[in-house]
């Protein structure tokens, strides 16, 4: 739960949401729905977090429709970017070597590591298959916790929004199952992964790939958010710990 501090809470913004704020409005009521959410969080609570992304972010959203990348990179233009560390690297070996997080959804491991790792409050995404997904969460919990990393809250721009209000769960809808139910949005997300994902041999080959990102950025004037090792959340030791 969000804890009140006289900082902003940070806040992920996972590349679908990006996706949804700005996609063509649907007649699709549960898509129209997720537009509409992923509108409210940008628009209404800005004033309550920092919105931060990182080069991965930026790294899937170029691609696909031109048209639609070039909106959805000028959306995120003025946010702050995280940067990776070796930590980060770590942490997304481990989130692949556990099963936590499919080995051929490298991207995916790589967002829920930086928010982690940065200790960022919450990360939000649409990405039901591997980061907000009810089945796997716990697991992805655990792995950060061994790793000794306090997890962050991993949900929807909903939950978010409804945490903040303090009121109950979202709405479910029975008539499909997240994990499986797929949309245009989503899929045009989930195919750029997966092509991006492919074109790496290695885990070494993609954060290689992500640093050199970062470099381009530096000398395109970027500026990032560097990992303080000092201002890292220590998890609680278990009774059983020493």
């Amino acid at each position: 739960m969000l804890k009140y501090t006289t900082t902003k809470p940070r806040v992920y913004i996972e590349s679908t949401v990006v996706s949804y704020l700005v996609a063509r409005p649907s007649s699709n009521p549960i898509l129209a729905s997720r537009q509409e959410a992923s509108r409210r969080l940008w628009e209404d609570y800005a004033d309550r977090f920092e919105f931060v992304i990182s080069e991965i972010v930026r790294a899937e959203i170029q691609k696909g429709n031109p048209t639609a990348a070039l909106q959805r990179l000028e959306i995120v233009s003025s946010l702050t970017i995280l940067e990776v560390s070796p930590d980060v690297d770590m942490l997304v070996e481990k989130l692949l070597d556990s099963g936590a997080v499919p080995r051929g959804s490298v991207f995916d491991a790589q967002h829920i590591a930086i928010a982690t790792v940065h200790n960022v409050e919450y990360l939000v995404s649409w990405n039901h298959k591997h980061i907000v997904n009810e089945r796997k969460s716990e697991h992805i919990y655990e792995v950060c916790r061994e790793a000794g990393f306090q997890p962050i809250t991993i949900c929807t721009p909903v939950v978010l929004m409804e945490d903040i209000q303090m009121k109950e769960a979202p709405e479910k809808h029975p008539e499909y199952d997240p994990e499986t139910y797929t949309d245009p949005i989503l899929e045009e997300c989930y195919r750029i992964k997966a092509e991006l994902s492919a074109q790496f041999k290695t885990l070494d080959e993609f954060f290689a790939y992500v640093r050199a990102l970062e470099e381009e950025g530096k000398r395109n004037g970027v500026k990032y958010v560097p990992y303080d090792p000092s201002k890292r959340t220590p998890s609680e030791k278990s009774e059983n710990d020493d």
